[in-house]
């Protein structure tokens, strides 16, 4: 497999996302297992910091441009695409994020290639790419052999990789081309809604109780924020307690919502449906709480408890509180 590999830089308002460094940890292990460069493109206007800490790439490509300021696919897959049509990649990462995600719509058409989405493992064996992909909501995963004539588009689910093994010891070299991007521009962004003022990420927080159809009505919700609040971290939920408005679409976990990575992740009356599952598996520690000893839940929990899902909260609430003294 010819050409470098590369990762494109997934930022957002000055900010460079964790799936950008988990993608610079796989393309890493890719790189080297076929030999060739890891290469990140950086996208932007005036941007050209941030790809101080993109040091586990060889190179970065920076693209700077002013139609590039704010994240829209239309423009970001003209200039991808420009760009590989003159340094012909063998593989191209990118994050299955909602910044990205108008990118991977558009990237695979512009170029003729194959993509393989919602990708959870990257590997070369035997000199050739294999990826592993989740199909139906996380019911089924298939690994293909992904090859092509010209290069092959990876969109790679958050958490496939390790971000702190993407972090980069000191910053890369930084090679600023240029693009063909005249025109008109099409898409532009008008507005970004920020989250409820006074709410939180779930994604960056260290210990998440989640709950589910298992806590049985939205009084036992504050139960659960007793022990969120007892362990320092903050309420999330799975889709059947979203869809009837006992927490704000924001805390959602799963397929359709977030995946985080806290860890420690309690879930509570969560059953584990595939899609919930996919976007909380990778917690450091998984403890299920659940009166159906056979809820799935409990297949990817480290530590379970067949039990009423109030009543074991305020006991660990009050565990927790005792031990802090």
């Amino acid at each position: 497999m010819a050409g470098n590999v590369w990762v494109v830089a997934d930022h957002w308002k000055g900010t460079i996302s964790d799936a950008t460094y988990e993608l610079l940890a796989v393309g890493r292990g890719v790189a080297d297992s076929l030999g060739v460069r890891l290469e990140a493109v950086l996208l932007g206007h005036e941007a050209r910091q941030l790809a101080a800490s993109l040091g586990t790439a060889d190179t970065v490509l920076y693209v700077d441009h002013p139609t590039l300021a704010d994240a829209t696919g239309l423009q970001a897959s003209r200039a991808v695409a420009a760009l590989a049509s003159q340094r012909a990649p063998a593989v191209i990462l990118v994050a299955t994020t909602n910044v990205s995600w108008d990118l991977l719509g558009l990237l695979p058409g512009r170029l003729g290639a194959p993509l393989v989405n919602f990708c959870r493992k990257v590997e070369v064996i035997d000199g050739a790419l294999q990826v592993t992909s989740v199909l139906y909501g996380g019911k089924m995963a298939v690994t293909v052999a992904a090859a092509g004539p010209g290069p092959v588009v990876l969109a790679v689910l958050p958490g496939t990789g390790s971000a702190a093994a993407g972090l980069g010891a000191a910053p890369p070299p930084v090679e600023e081309v240029s693009v063909d991007l005249a025109g008109d521009v099409g898409v532009r962004l008008l507005a970004y809604e920020e989250p409820e003022a006074g709410d939180v990420d779930i994604t960056q927080q260290e210990a998440l109780v989640a709950v589910g159809r298992g806590i049985s009505s939205e009084a036992n919700l504050e139960v659960a924020e007793d022990l969120a609040d007892a362990l320092g971290g903050a309420v999330c939920g799975s889709r059947p307690v979203i869809d009837q408005g006992w927490l704000p679409l924001v805390r959602q976990v799963g397929k359709s919502g977030v995946t985080v990575k806290p860890r420690l992740y309690v879930a509570a009356g969560v059953s584990g449906a595939p899609e919930h599952v996919e976007g909380m598996k990778d917690s450091e520690l998984i403890i299920a709480v659940n009166t159906d000893a056979g809820a799935p839940i409990f297949s990817v929990a480290h530590y379970g408890i067949v039990d009423d899902a109030t009543d074991v909260l305020e006991a660990l609430a009050e565990a927790v509180r005792k031990r802090k003294g």
